[in-house]
């Protein structure tokens, strides 16, 4: 939990006291590759803060095809934000990428948790703006880049996950085929 701990320490001051109570909340979760741990058409009751892996947020389309919307890495969370703040049946798949280490945190417990800590509602604010900024940006890079443009800068801002995400889930994530995305970087290769 000292990866937790240090990311919290990024946003807000707490004791240690204080920390071990915060962490009292949330349940740890071992999950293995490949394993779901939310399905479409299930009610989202769960946010998942990763410790160490990577989950991937997706949905199936028209066309039946897995389309990725969202990595979580180390010290980020993924959940379907919607569905979780309301309560309802979510739109969205989340899947494990690498074997990861979680914790999960209800909104049922979430709420004795920010009435307990006030502090920690600074830190999901903090952390719901920074998210939003993120996605604002990715709107607006998928509508002025190329496609290869958008790999490049992918690749440039998120090297790691170059390096440790299946090339298919990055194609999926930019909206790419698999081929296509194969052509790019032989393209940017030679």
């Amino acid at each position: 939990m000292d990866s937790f701990r240090t990311h919290l320490n990024k946003f807000i001051t707490i004791t240690d006291e204080e920390f071990r109570s915060i962490v009292s909340f949330f349940n740890v979760l071992e999950v293995k590759k490949k394993q779901n741990l939310m399905l479409e058409g299930e009610i989202c009751r769960t946010m998942y803060f990763v410790v160490k892996g990577c989950l991937r947020k997706f949905f199936i389309n028209e066309k039946g095809v897995e389309q990725t919307t969202e990595f979580a890495i180390e010290n980020w969370w993924i959940t379907d934000t919607f569905a979780y703040e309301r309560q309802l049946q979510t739109n969205f798949s989340i899947q494990a990428v690498e074997n990861s280490c979680i914790l999960m945190i209800d909104q049922e417990r979430q709420e004795e948790l920010l009435q307990k800590h006030p502090v920690m509602e600074r830190y999901f604010r903090m952390i719901y703006q920074r998210a939003y900024a993120a996605a604002e940006r990715r709107i607006r890079y998928l509508y002025e880049m190329s496609r290869e443009e958008l790999y490049t800068h992918f690749s440039t801002l998120y090297p790691w996950f170059i390096q440790r995400i299946p090339q298919y889930l990055i194609a999926s994530f930019l909206n790419l085929t698999p081929e296509y995305l194969s052509e790019i970087r032989a393209k940017l290769r030679s």
